[in-house]
């Protein structure tokens, strides 16, 4: 293994084991919001808070990962979210937290985290291969999953013995320790391109660099936009998950059963996809996923016994590490590595677009209208699927949405510029870069197709 490779790896380690603190202090705090407060609405709006800076702040994000030592750059954002959970145990240690608490700090939190997504992401292109890239992104949408199959048990076993405090305690101690790793290794700086060279200005106006990337390929960017009504649908329902198997099943321990069983689908699916590697077009692989996903979520709408919601959960989750490696893979083909850093954030920043639309709409709809309907005269259409006790409404919502996605991934799928993307849009050529051969790209200079980051 190289000195690159095994950096990567060890750096996929110890960010995994900071999501695992950040997974427990979540799921303790989202438990006690929805039991003291019996809505859905207050974890509809945590989400909300933590989306808003990803798309105020991404472009700026993204200059910084590729202006500076990415390093440097995941240091601070890791600092950052330490700060939000300091915050999150002062205010519960000291007997005074309120919910708004809670939206203060998903703000914070999610202000830091948009700076790492991009430096990490780039990263991977100057510790990887590319024949071994499809793998190592696979490896890297694993990391989220299996610290919630972790996170799970070790909070309830944590919680009991030094309650929530504690358990934000040793999160603490998780981001510290990756902090301490990421400053210790080595990150390879990206040769500035002529592409590079020719996009530098302000902060300003390098902050715009991604979206004109994009726009230079204009394929790209249709997928990105079918990627912001995926994840506008996946949205409204997935910050519901939580309130939905509780008000279902009325037990703690089957809700942290379930998301282990979620997280565990998304691990298995990233083990598949890093020994298969996908298909070739990988877009092949991402789109079907993305049905895929779409009708297993539909299939947890109908579901009401908690081993069928184990298995609509565990398929909705297996495609999406095939999905977000085979779509960061192309991107990364396509994209000279000094221009990642902003053409990453601008790809996040447009796919989240409407994601906080959803995270609003998502608590009125299920409180306001869905939940209170299933009383309704006219819910007798809809209790063949989804029942009639607490929880239907809810159902009934990610049936809709299920059932969208899979029209909008339908749809996209079936446009012949998307099917032949990476044929058609020329890959970023090292060689030219460093001078060696007279151009920067090989193949056709149209552009054709576009990207798509999955919810």
């Amino acid at each position: 293994m190289t000195g690159s490779l095994r950096t990567f790896y060890i750096l996929i380690v110890t960010q995994m084991m900071s999501l695992i603190g950040s997974e427990m202090t979540a799921l303790a705090v989202g438990i006690r919001v929805f039991k003291d407060s019996g809505s859905a609405t207050p974890l509809a709006m945590a989400a909300f808070f933590a989306a808003v800076p990803r798309l105020v702040a991404s472009s700026f994000a993204g200059v910084l990962a590729d202006r500076w030592d990415r390093r440097y750059v995941m240091i601070i954002a890791d600092a950052g979210q330490a700060v939000g959970t300091l915050l999150l145990l002062i205010s519960f240690a000291s007997g005074q937290f309120e919910v708004w608490h809670l939206y203060a700090v998903s703000l914070i939190q999610a202000a830091f985290g948009t700076f790492q997504g991009p430096a990490f992401q780039a990263s991977v292109t100057m510790l990887v291969p590319d024949e071994q890239r499809d793998r190592a992104n696979a490896i890297l949408q694993m990391r989220s999953p299996a610290a919630g199959l972790v996170a799970p048990a070790l909070a309830g076993a944590l919680f009991a013995l030094v309650d929530a405090t504690g358990v934000m305690v040793i999160d603490l101690l998780t981001f510290g320790a990756a902090m301490v790793v990421v400053l210790l290794v080595r990150i390879p700086r990206p040769v500035q391109t002529a592409e590079g060279r020719a996009m530098q200005g302000t902060i300003w106006q390098e902050a715009l660099v991604g979206f004109r990337f994009l726009w230079a390929r204009r394929p790209m960017l249709v997928m990105v936009a079918a990627a912001t009504l995926v994840n506008f649908f996946m949205s409204m329902v997935g910050v519901l998950f939580t309130p939905y198997i509780l008000s279902l099943t009325g037990n703690e321990t089957t809700l942290g059963m379930l998301m282990s069983i979620t997280s565990a689908g998304a691990i298995i699916g990233g083990i598949v996809m890093s020994i298969w590697g996908g298909t070739r077009p990988r877009v092949h692989t991402a789109l079907p996923g993305i049905i895929i996903t779409g009708l297993f979520l539909a299939l947890f709408g109908v579901t009401r016994s908690p081993l069928a919601m184990g298995v609509a959960l565990f398929g909705l989750m297996f495609p999406i590490p095939m999905i977000n490696a085979s779509f960061d893979s192309i991107l990364q083909a396509k994209t000279p590595p000094d221009l990642q850093g902003r053409v990453f954030a601008a790809v996040m920043q447009v796919a989240l677009l409407a994601s906080p639309v959803g995270y609003l709409l998502a608590g009125p709809l299920a409180d306001g209208v869905f939940e209170p309907g299933v009383a309704g005269a006219g819910w007798d259409l809809f209790a063949p699927l989804v029942g009639s006790q607490a929880g239907s409404g809810m159902g009934l919502m990610n049936i809709i949405a299920g059932t969208l996605i899979m029209l909008t991934a339908a749809a996209f799928y079936a446009i012949p510029a998307v099917r032949h993307m990476e044929a058609t849009l020329p890959d970023y050529n090292p060689l030219a870069a460093n001078g060696e051969s007279g151009a920067e790209v090989h193949g056709p200079t149209e552009p054709a197709p576009a990207y798509e980051r999955s919810a």
